[in-house]
Parts: structure tokens; sequence; C-alpha cells
């Protein structure tokens, strides 16, 4: 009875633990290693796979007083249904499969795992957390949400469709057109120009008409807008005119109810007026347009006006210029007593003309008789050369008083007195055409006064509105809840970066 060896107290702690024993059993199915050193203290170290997975270290002695035949310490790994870590202290073998610590003279160890024992220790267990609450930091943030975005949205959209008035739209669109010709000042080196039909910039003229002080002066005084949009104040503060509006008041409250749109490109116009009453938008709208009809054609008056004066004066001068020139032809005629120097030329130089051809028959009648007669010293021959010498100095006299000789009446030679005549025609001849172009930029500056040039097109009637479309409640709303949102965002953020930093 007493030869039969004691089991190690690792296989009665295994029987007595389902689990550390199904983890620790060597079985065909698992797989283990060990590793140590003999000594009091031995370690061992076994890895398996089974149906546990325990861990354990330890260091002891077999109960008898035996020791351990493999003192080796080290961990054992197994998979089974019991799978959690464990903490505990007692006394236990070397054979890998328990940690432990315990009072035993093997010194300290540690336990990983379940096991019973008369020094067992329960594992420490953690507090449950506290269920989460709000920390004063997000009552803040909640209140500061509530103040500064539901609160104002409830209220504008509660002010948008409760107490605003609604207001109806009427719209109407026109362009300036300028006559197009080709007519007779056109052909003659398109000196229409100068009549200032011109349209490129009208359109930028009465964009900024539209929107100005004068234009709010006009329809104020004809169909009294303070009175209309300041009848609803009481009812509708925000959308309304005060009834003590300044001219600079109601100018400004006139680009909220009158927009203007203009494509340079096409040159198209477009306007939207808003009002309180169908009937007084299309009409402040109608007015509008005739406002702007007023503007084209008195731009168009002044410019036609502005071209017959130009032209005019430029005729005055090409006027003056010709009877400058004509008087000083007038003048030299008069001392130089040469009424037609043309003329008088054309005589000068028909003696010299007549002395030529005379000279010429001379000397062909010269030439007959030397072959005619042999005789040198022949009356016939010596009397014909002196008819060739006398026709001969009767040119060289002529031509030396052409361009010598004082002209009668002047101390000047005759070409001197040529030379200004021919300057004096000249500037002649250039007035003239100067004067005829003039003349001529006048006849086409009266043709185009005498129609309308310029005129204001309207392809949109002033529309008569049959249901309210503003205020646009829904987009103010929107846009209302995104700034909102955006400014109380980028507040909160700044604040708290400020506090976590200081």
């Amino acid at each position: 009875m007493n030869s039969q060896q004691p089991k190690p107290p690792s296989q009665n702690a295994s029987m007595s633990d389902p689990t550390l024993q199904a983890g620790a059993s060597a079985t065909p199915q698992a797989a283990g290693g060990t590793q140590g050193a003999v000594g009091p203290n031995g370690a061992a170290a076994k890895q398996g796979a089974g149906p546990g997975n325990t861990q354990g270290n330890g260091a002891g002695r077999v109960p008898g007083g035996a020791q351990a035949p493999r003192p080796a310490t080290g961990p054992a790994v197994g998979r089974g249904p019991n799978n959690g870590p464990g903490q505990g202290a007692g006394n236990g073998p070397g054979n890998g499969h328990n940690r432990g610590a315990g009072p035993g003279p093997n010194g300290p160890g540690k336990k990983a795992g379940t096991l019973p024992g008369p020094h067992a220790v329960k594992p420490k267990v953690l507090p449950v957390a506290s269920p989460a609450t709000l920390k004063p930091r997000h009552r803040g943030l909640l209140i500061s949400f509530i103040a500064c975005v539901l609160a104002p949205m409830i209220v504008i959209a509660a002010y948008l469709w409760l107490v605003a008035d609604d207001r109806y739209a009427s719209t109407a669109g026109f362009t300036v057109r300028s006559e197009e010709s080709t007519g007779a000042s056109e052909l003659l080196g398109g000196l229409a120009t100068f009549t200032g039909t011109s349209s490129s910039s009208d359109g930028d003229v009465l964009y900024e008409f539209i929107r100005s002080q004068q234009m709010v002066q006009a329809i104020d005084q004809e169909l009294d807008l303070r009175g209309h949009y300041s009848q609803n104040y009481w009812s509708d503060p925000v959308f309304a005119l005060a009834p003590d509006a300044t001219i600079e008041d109601l100018t400004a409250y006139w680009d909220r109810i009158v927009q203007v749109s203009y494509d340079q490109s096409t040159g198209l116009s477009e306007i939207e007026v808003t009002a309180f009453d169908p009937d007084y938008a299309q009409a402040v709208t109608r007015a509008v347009v005739m406002e702007s009809q007023r503007l084209i054609n008195m731009l168009s008056e002044a410019a036609r006006n502005d071209a017959l004066r130009y032209a005019r004066e430029d005729l005055d001068l090409a006027q003056d210029r010709l009877r400058d020139t004509r008087a000083s032809l007038t003048e030299f005629r008069t001392r130089t007593q040469i009424v037609d120097v043309d003329s008088d030329i054309a005589s000068r130089t028909g003696v010299l003309t007549n002395l030529q051809q005379s000279l010429a028959q001379e000397l062909v009648a010269q030439d007959e008789l030397s072959g005619t007669t042999s005789r040198p010293d022949d009356p016939r021959l010596a009397q014909t050369q002196r008819r060739i010498q006398v026709i001969r100095d009767r040119i060289s006299e002529e031509r030396r008083n052409l361009a010598t000789s004082k002209v009668e009446g002047t101390d000047e030679d005759y070409p001197s007195l040529l030379s200004q005549y021919e300057g004096l025609e000249v500037e002649r001849q250039f007035a003239e055409s100067a004067y005829t172009a003039a003349l001529t930029a006048f006849d086409a500056a009266k043709a185009e006064a005498s129609r309308q040039s310029r005129y204001l097109a309207t392809y949109v009637a002033p529309t008569l509105a049959q249901a309210s479309e503003y205020p646009q409640r829904g987009q103010i709303l929107g846009l209302a809840v995104l700034f909102l949102l955006l400014a109380w965002g980028i507040a909160a953020l700044v604040y708290y970066s400020i506090r976590d930093r200081g």
C-alpha cells in the first residue's frame, strides 16, 4: 500500500477542475514542450492545444516531500470552453500547468486561472463605469446653441410666416437701339460718325440712371413712393419703409425693391420691381421704363445738337478760310494788274512760240538756199543769215524780259509774282475742298437730326403679378440658419480653445 506512488498534485488539481484537466492533459490531440533545469525550485514550460486554455507557472514541492521528477517552469496554453485569465495563490507542483504564489519554501508564485485550493484568492473585480452625464461644458454648449441658433431661427421663421406682408413683383425688359442706314452721308467718307449715333455705352448709362437718386426722385414725385412703402411699417417694419425716411433712405430702400440686370454682350436690360400691391408694382415698372425712354431721347437730342453745332462751326471756319483766300487772290490781281495770270502767261509764251517757229522756218530756208547755190557770197544767203540772227536776238530778249524785267506797277519780277499766284491758287483750291467737306458734314448732321437715331425698344412690357413671390421665406430662413450655425460654431471653437490653453 505504501509502495504505491502518489499522484502528482497537478493531476489531482486537474481532476478536481474539469477545465484545467482538459487543458493540461497530455493526450495525442495536444502538443506541448517542456524546458528547464533541475533544482530545488524547478521550472518547466509546456504548451499544448486542447479543449481548455489555461496558463500557469509555479514552483513548489510535490505532496509528501517528493521532489518533482522534472523540475521545470513554463507556460501552458490550451483552448477549451474555459478561456479566461485568473490570479491566485497556493502550493502546486512545478509541472508547467499552474502559476501560483504560496507560503511554502519554494518561494512566491503567480497563478493564472481559477484553481480550487485552500489558499486560493478571488480575482479583483474592477468597479462598473458610471453612466455618462452632462458636464457643465456640455450644458454651456447646449444653452449657447439654443440662445444663438435655435431661438433666432424660431423668431425669424415666426416673423417671415406670421408677420411679414406679401409683396408682388413686376418685370420689364428693354434695350437701346440705333437706327442703321446707308445714306449719302456715309457714302461720302462716313461723315455720319460726327452725329454721335453710337450706342455702345447707352446700356451702362441707363443701368446707373435707374439706380440713381434722380430716378428715385422722379418716381416719388409721380407715384408717391414714401406713401406706399411706409403704409405697412407698423405691421412689417423689416420689409417696409420708415415714414420719416429721407431721400437718402429712400434711395437705399430703392435698391431693395428694384433689381436691375444688364448684359453687356447683348445690350439687354431687365428690371424687377416689388411692391405690396401688384397694380402699384406694375405702375412703378411702367414709370421706370418711361423715365428711361426720356433719358435716351435726351441723350439722343443732345448728341444731335452737338453734332449740328460742331458741323456748323466747321462750316463757318471753312467759309472764312475760303473767303480770306479769295480776298488775297483779288488783292494780288489788283496790285499786279493781271486779271488772269494763266492768260498772261499764255500770251507771253505765245510770242516766244512764234519766234521759235519763225527761226525754224528761216533755218529751213537757209538750208535750201545753201543746197541750190555754190556761191558763198550770194546776197540771198547773207540776207537769210541776218534774219536768223535777228530772230535769235529777239528770242533772247524776250526770255530776259520774262525772267528779269519788272512788272508794271510793282517792284517784283514776273517769276516772283508767278510764285505768289501759284501759292494763292493752291490755298484757294484747298479752301474750296474743305468748304465742300464741311458743307457735306453739315447736311448729314441736319439729316440725322431730322429723325430719331436712338430709341428705347421694350421687348417685355411691364407685367402684372397674380401671386406674391416675396419675401422668399425659405431662402431667407435657410441663409439665416446657415450664418447662425457658422457664427455659433466659430465662437464656440474660439472660446474653448482659449479656455483650454489658459
